[in-house]
C-alpha cells in the first residue's frame, strides 16, 4: 500500500448546501392555460397572453380542492451540493422527479465534508414518531467536529492510498462516509416540489407537521426562495391553503 504523507491533501469542512436554479420554464400562467383547456379547448390557448393576477380565485381554487394536474406544465431544474445523506433522503421523491447525479465511478471524489454549524440542534429526546432536538452543549459541539473532522481524513486519507495503489474508484470509493459532498441536478414541477416542501420544512402554516431532518431542509427552503419567484401567484395559495400539495 502507498503512503500518502499528511500535508499531501486537505479536506474541506462545510455545514451549509448549495442550491441554484439553473433553468426553469415556470409561470403562473402555466397553471391557467391547462385548466382552462377543460373548458375552453384550444381558446385557452389566450391565457398565455393574459395576466395571471387577473385569474389568481382560479389557482387558489384549483390548490384548495387540489386539482393537481395544472400544477404539473411547468419546470425547474435545480444544482444541488449537499451531503450524500441528504441525497439518498431525496431519491425518496420519485414521482415527478429526476436526477443526476455526480459519480464515484467516473472521477475522484474531492475532500468536501459536512460538519453540523453550532445551530445545528443536537440532542433527540424521546422516541421515533413523537421527539424533539434541542440545542448541544459547547462540548457535544466540539466532540462531533472534531470526530467527524478526524474520521473524514482518516477515511479520505484511506481512499487515497488505495488509488494511488492502482485500486479502481468504484472500490475505493467505499471507505467514504455519507458525510461527503456530492452533486445533482434534480428536475421537478410544482407540484412535486410542493409535495417535497410538505414533508421537508417546517412552516408555521402547514395543516400538515412536518419533521424533517435539518440539512434536507436547508435545500428545501433554498429551493422554495426560488419557486417562489418563478410562481408568486402559485406559492400564495400554497401557503393559504396549508401548504398541502394538490
Amino acid at each position: 500500500m502507498t503512503d500518502i504523507p499528511a500535508d499531501d491533501f486537505k479536506i474541506d469542512l462545510r455545514n451549509d448546501v448549495t442550491v441554484e436554479l439553473v433553468k426553469s420554464s415556470a409561470t403562473d400562467s402555466d397553471v391557467l392555460f391547462a385548466a382552462r383547456v377543460s373548458t375552453l379547448g384550444e381558446q385557452s390557448l389566450d391565457e398565455l397572453q393574459k395576466d395571471p393576477e387577473r385569474s389568481k380565485g382560479l389557482i387558489n381554487y384549483l390548490m384548495r380542492d387540489r386539482h393537481g394536474s395544472p400544477f404539473e406544465h411547468n419546470s425547474m431544474t435545480f444544482f444541488v451540493s449537499a451531503p450524500i445523506f441528504v441525497f439518498r433522503e431525496f431519491m425518496r421523491h420519485r414521482v415527478g422527479w429526476s436526477y443526476n447525479e455526480e459519480s464515484g465511478r467516473y472521477r475522484e471524489l474531492q475532500p468536501v465534508f459536512y460538519v453540523p454549524g453550532q445551530n445545528r440542534k443536537l440532542v433527540q429526546h424521546g422516541r421515533p414518531g413523537k421527539y424533539v432536538f434541542v440545542e448541544g452543549t459547547p462540548e457535544q459541539h466540539d466532540l462531533v467536529s472534531r470526530s467527524m473532522e478526524d474520521s473524514y481524513r482518516q477515511a479520505y486519507r484511506t481512499y487515497q492510498e488505495m488509488l494511488a495503489a492502482g485500486v479502481a474508484r468504484e472500490v475505493a470509493r467505499s471507505v467514504l462516509p455519507v458525510g461527503l459532498y456530492s452533486s445533482m441536478y434534480a428536475t421537478c414541477n410544482a407540484r412535486s416540489l410542493m409535495h417535497f416542501l410538505g414533508l421537508r420544512t417546517q412552516h408555521e402554516l402547514a395543516k400538515v407537521p412536518s419533521f424533517p431532518q435539518r440539512e434536507i431542509e436547508m435545500v428545501g427552503e433554498k429551493m422554495e426562495q426560488e419557486w417562489a419567484r418563478l410562481m408568486p401567484l402559485t406559492y400564495a395559495a400554497f401557503n393559504a391553503n396549508g401548504r398541502v400539495a394538490p
